[in-house]
């Protein structure tokens, strides 16, 4: 009997194998060098070839187009793409080999969902309210908070007070320069720097001090460089509201009118939902990767630079912008971000920041109310990047932007006023970030997408963490704040196998799964069963690459016998020890043959007791599966449960089972165009028990491309200024020197998601108003999901079994209770209008008894009636 390799054997051959592969994708993914025209130019060569493409609004077929099979003429419905493209951006699910799987509810189920969304969009709005942007400013400021963004005298001066942090502020005289401390005394400085960066005490009322980080005061001077102020000891000043002041430079929001929140902070809410963005990506993979991060102390002339290797050489040192964009390496780019923006940011520039803070406040400002910030980190992607500040450690990464995260709110509440008073508010439950809605402003949920989360990888097979040691890392990031969490991004791990990726990039990250595990991904040929697109990514090589010689497809060179005996010799070289030894794999179509572990199933126990919204995005079919049959069960067993689809990373077959699970799906939103059509599908898979809304997962920052632009010669592009959710006026977005318009520039940022909506309502048509009512309910939507994980019950006018007798249920409600401990008790209404809050109740003889409580404006129960 021939020996079995040892251990180390194994690995060394392994090692060969995943650098063969990854010299080979790099080289497979490279492309061939071309001449270079101007780098502002660029871009927008780029985009008119891109915007030429997207013209094309009639279906038609193309001459010559196939199908994925290769055999079928493929009708192109006018976007960019045909339909079965594994690469699209625009199917149903990102699982491209799924794209194409047939709809697994019948014709009829589809119908019936339609119908009771469309009955449901005639149900009473809830009342929507103006509220202002910031509180009224006064002529003497109330408190060392309140000069923010305002003109005030100081010593004489007109001076814009530009807050740097809480109670800290760059002062901005009106020829644009800062007061600033310099050698012997103080002077007017052409940029801001720690010299010119004052905290502010009060002294008194109406007065204030001023000192900097070093312990230097302001004083008045008759003689110091002609400032009129010199440091010492800090004197206090009066400060009183004045003119004559220049605005700060900053990023625009360009919309107009006041926000809208709800009359009640208990009532149902409106607005849009992205359960899916990478906030704080410019810490992650070392914190080189991702240009500018998301806010700076003093703005975007500070924020929004490119990173040091991309301004080597004019932009020709940004080697990854390059590739990822899908440029030759070395082509470049122009490196200037603000005020010019001629480059960057755009829908395809990946290294770039494009969830700035003031974008995110447009996208807010036009109706964005739940903003689901992901921490996220790939150890492998970052030991390997050369450039790195930060640890890659993924529990390390996330303890970092969770930090970002609430230096951001800090920020923001900043600019606004004071602590509290900012519109980005991170929530950690439902009821807050219903209150936070209401009152017209962000509710941000901290969600976390890693490789190995909770430091929970596999070796070889085996564990790298105790039960014990995952629960105390769930424990902490629960403390931080994580309310939605995936269980896998890029490589198995412990608790899941993962889909993969396909294409030339699919080895490379097929390679760094064998750095990360030891193993390359156990893709097997997927049981006979499965339906058609229940599968993971195509893995290559495999026998089904095999042809004849010319390229044509033929059959396989050997008999599937001879094919089982070439995989059975591999298993019999290395030992089925758990891993797969060699990158080599039989015809797809693909199945990961790593699932949900015993140690995920506890994992996905403890996100339900912990009230963690789960995400099945990127595991593998066998994973998502079993996670989905577990928590159907739990759901029998009565444990509340909360899922989230977030991008659409799981395949189609797991949206309808999400749906019943009274789940929340938000697809990826990739280009308009594409986008109604994955809504249109959704509409087909709605459960009668639960409220439907829609949503959006961007992925941006996460190396998700954006959408596209439609042209500025589509047929129907959008007007500006066009009216956003709750009334409000939208214009062109201003950044620096550059204007941005959907119809040209695409979602290049994240403020142009407002745009965004606004095009996918035109491209729907006639049923634009249909699609806007669905995506202004999907904050809603997201809300009922997580009040039903936290043991919440279902609204017993959908879940008719769920109703009690009128007596019973008016015995149930106490005067003086809260909203919370209402719905513990009662369950979730089927409507929340203003004060009132209807549910059903069961009567003789009748289907059912509605039954309203009456709430005061606190929150608390005044009495029930029916009717």
């Amino acid at each position: 009997m021939s020996p079995t390799p040892h251990p180390v054997q194994r690995v060394l051959i392994s090692l060969l194998t995943a650098t063969g592969v990854v010299t080979a994708g790099v080289l497979t993914a490279a492309h061939d060098p071309g001449p270079s025209g101007a780098l502002s130019s660029t871009y927008d060569t780029q985009a008119r070839q891109r915007a030429a493409a997207a013209a094309e609004q009639r279906p038609h077929t193309h001459p010559g187009a196939t199908g994925a099979d290769g055999t079928a003429p493929v009708l192109d419905d006018g976007h960019g793409h045909v339909h079965d493209d594994p690469t699209t951006k625009n199917a149903i699910s990102r699982s491209g080999e799924a794209a194409t799987a047939p709809d697994p509810t019948t014709p009829r189920q589809r119908a019936e969902s339609r119908a009771r969304i469309a009955a449901q969009r005639t149900l009473a709005e809830p009342r929507l309210t103006r509220v202002p942007l910031r509180s009224p400013r006064r002529v003497v400021p109330e408190s060392r908070y309140a000069m923010a963004g305002g003109c005030y005298s100081l010593g004489g001066t007109p001076l814009t007070f530009q807050a740097t942090g809480l109670g800290s502020y760059l002062l901005h005289a009106a020829d644009r320069t800062f007061l600033a401390a310099a050698s012997g005394g103080t002077t007017w400085a052409a940029a801001p720097s720690p010299d010119a960066d004052w905290t502010v005490r009060a002294a008194g009322r109406g007065r204030f001090t001023f000192t900097l980080a070093d312990g230097r005061g302001l004083r008045r001077t008759a003689t110091s460089s002609g400032t009129g102020f010199t440091t010492g000891t800090a004197e206090s000043f009066a400060l009183r509201r004045t003119e004559g002041c220049t605005a700060f430079p900053e990023v625009e929001t360009n919309v107009s009118g006041r926000p809208f929140g709800g009359a009640t902070s208990f009532q149902e809410v409106r607005g849009y939902v992205d359960p899916h963005v990478h906030g704080q990506t410019h810490e992650f993979l070392g914190g080189r990767v991702i240009c500018s991060p998301p806010f700076h102390r003093y703005g975007a002339a500070a924020a929004l630079v490119d990173c040091p290797d991309h301004q080597l050489a004019d932009g020709r040192g940004a080697l990854l912008e390059d590739v990822l964009a899908g440029n030759t390496p070395g082509t470049g780019h122009d490196p200037v971000g603000w005020p010019t923006f001629s480059y960057w940011p755009n829908p395809h520039s990946l290294t770039h920041q494009q969830v700035y803070y003031k974008w995110l406040e447009r996208s807010w400002r036009a109706g964005l109310r739940i903003h689901t910030s992901l921490l996220t980190e790939n150890h492998i992607l970052c030991a390997v990047y050369p450039l790195k500040k930060n640890s890659c450690d993924d529990r390390d990464a996330v303890r970092l932007q969770a930090k970002d995260m609430r230096a951001m709110q800090d920020y923001i509440d900043a600019q606004y006023g004071g602590p509290g008073r900012g519109w980005y508010r991170i929530v950690t439950d439902p009821f807050e970030a219903r209150k936070v809605i209401n009152e017209g402003k962000l509710a941000v949920v901290m969600g976390m997408e890693t490789s190995v989360p909770l430091g929970c990888n596999v070796q070889l097979g085996r564990p790298t963490c105790t039960e014990e040691q995952m629960l105390a890392e769930l424990a902490e990031m629960k403390r931080l704040g994580v309310s939605q969490m995936e269980l896998t991004n890029k490589f198995d791990n412990a608790f899941t196998g993962v889909a993969g990726d396909s294409g030339t990039i699919g080895p490379l990250t097929n390679s760094a799964n064998f750095l990360s595990t030891g193993s390359f991904l156990r893709m097997q040929t997927c049981p006979s069963g499965n339906p058609p697109g229940m599968e993971d990514r195509l893995q290559a090589p495999n026998l089904g690459d095999l042809g004849q010689p010319g390229g044509e497809k033929a059959t396989p060179p050997l008999e599937t016998a001879q094919q089982d005996a070439i995989f059975g010799a591999i298993w019999k070289l290395f030992g089925d020890v758990g891993v797969q030894p060699a990158p080599v794999y039989p015809a797809g179509p693909h199945c990961n043959q790593l699932g949900l572990s015993p140690l995920g199933e506890r994992l996905l126990s403890a996100m339900i007791d912990s009230r963690i919204l789960v995400d099945p995005d990127h595991m593998s079919v066998a994973g998502r599966n079993a996670a989905l049959d577990y928590l159907e069960q739990q759901h029998a067993a009565g444990r509340p449960v909360g899922v989230v689809s977030s991008h659409s990373w799981s395949t189609p077959d797991a949206y309808p089972r999400i749906y019943r699970l009274g789940g929340f799906v938000a697809p990826y939103a990739g280009d308009s165009t594409g986008f109604v059509e994955k809504w249109r599908q959704h509409l087909g898979w709605s459960d009668p028990r639960f409220y439907f809304g829609f949503g959006f997962g961007s992925d941006m920052n996460g190396f998700g491309a954006q959408g596209d632009p439609r042209g500025a010669g589509a047929s129907n592009p959008v007007t500006y200024p066009f009216t956003g959710l709750g009334g409000v006026r939208v214009d062109r977005q201003r950044s620096g020197e550059r204007v941005f318009d959907i119809n040209t520039d695409g979602v290049a940022h994240y403020g142009l998601y407002a745009d965004w909506v606004e095009d996918a309502e035109h491209v729907a048509g006639a049923e634009g108003p249909a699609l806007a009512a669905d995506l202004s309910r999907g904050a809603e939507a997201y809300l009922q999901t997580w009040e039903r994980s936290w043991g919440v019950a279902p609204d017993s006018c959908r879940n008719p079994a769920l109703r009690t007798s009128a007596r019973t249920f008016t015995r149930a409600v106490r005067p003086g209770m809260r909203t919370r401990a209402l719905m513990l008790r009662v369950g979730q209404p089927w409507q929340r209008l203003d004060r009132e809050l209807t549910y059903c109740a069961r009567k003789s003889g009748t289907k059912r008894v509605l039954m309203t409580v009456e709430l005061s404006r606190a929150g608390k129960v005044v009495g029930v009636r029916r009717g």
